[in-house]
């Protein structure tokens, strides 16, 4: 039932992304969906910027490891990247009118410059995608019990994405991140609630895990530590925000104003609601201890 059931979530998703795909006329719809978009589908595509399989399962499998120190990167440095994206450039890359950030670079340089960092842009988006590819494939994995190996849950994933945003562009992934981060939050919420109840309420998970040092946001007074740290901090702060990703969905809006609320809402969301699969995946180590400690051992975002 719950196999089938994704089988028909996963068809109505790419149902609703080749739907888009017809109001698709021109480069302009393509790239930034026209500069359309209100702000609750800013918001959600905003939100979708960071939170995806890899935010699910690899955030999550970090804290339990390693607490709020392992995850300064994702969420802290990633919804700083967004705010920051927002209340500095939005309002000035939105007057530009341009479709994608190496126009801006062109204009504000040459083409050469341009085709440089759209080569940098593209070659550091390698990992990223990657790491949610992996995580689809698990998910597969796991919902069909093993009987779609992870390889083949990584293809279907990548096809059934590629689908909806080749034909559709960034009004395919606008409309689909509206529709999908309201299942998603609903879904982790209700489990989250159901978790919470498993194991004793909230209070308890929170207080277990601040006494096994997993709430210490900073590192030991080690130079070497606090380097790496602040390194992953800025690194995702700072360097995400020259990310076509990031352009594409601020400068979706309609107005500049939306533009502006829009990062700063998504940025907001997504911040809070990461703990929600912190919360859920460290609950495991007070429901079943035996099976989280095998899981960490073998494969942490199981």
């Amino acid at each position: 039932m719950l196999i089938w059931f994704v089988v028909l979530y996963l068809m109505v998703s790419i149902g609703i992304g080749l739907f888009a795909a017809t109001r698709v006329h021109s480069a302009k719809d393509f790239a930034i969906a026209g500069r359309h978009l209100p702000l609750p589908v800013v918001t959600a595509t905003v939100f979708a910027t960071w939170f995806g399989a890899e935010a699910v399962f690899g955030v999550s499998a970090t804290f339990v490891k390693d607490g709020l120190t392992g995850v300064v990167a994702d969420p802290f440095g990633s919804s700083m990247c967004l705010i920051i994206a927002g209340v500095f450039f939005s309002r000035k890359l939105y007057k530009l009118n341009i479709l994608t950030l190496g126009d801006y670079f062109r204009l504000r340089y040459n083409r050469t410059v341009e085709v440089l960092t759209t080569l940098c842009i593209v070659a550091s988006y390698l990992g990223w995608v990657s790491a949610q590819i992996k995580a689809l494939g698990l998910v597969f994995n796991v919902v069909t019990a093993g009987y779609v190996s992870q390889t083949a849950g990584m293809i279907l994933g990548a096809a059934i994405v590629l689908t909806y945003t080749t034909f559709g562009g960034m009004l395919s992934v606008a409309i689909l991140d509206f529709v999908q981060m309201g299942v998603i939050m609903g879904g982790m919420l209700y489990i989250g609630y159901v978790v919470s109840g498993l194991t004793g309420g909230v209070e308890l998970v929170v207080n277990h895990a601040s006494a096994a040092g997993k709430l210490d946001f900073f590192p030991p007074p080690d130079p070497w530590l606090w380097l790496t740290f602040l390194g992953a901090w800025i690194t995702m702060m700072l360097g995400s925000i020259p990310q076509q990703d990031v352009f594409q969905r601020i400068t979706s809006a309609k107005s500049q104003r939306i533009a502006l609320w829009g990062s700063i809402l998504g940025a907001s969301i997504y911040f809070c609601f990461t703990f929600v699969p912190m919360f859920i995946a460290y609950s495991a180590t007070l429901i079943d201890p035996e099976l989280f400690n095998g899981l960490m051992e073998t494969d942490s975002q199981s």
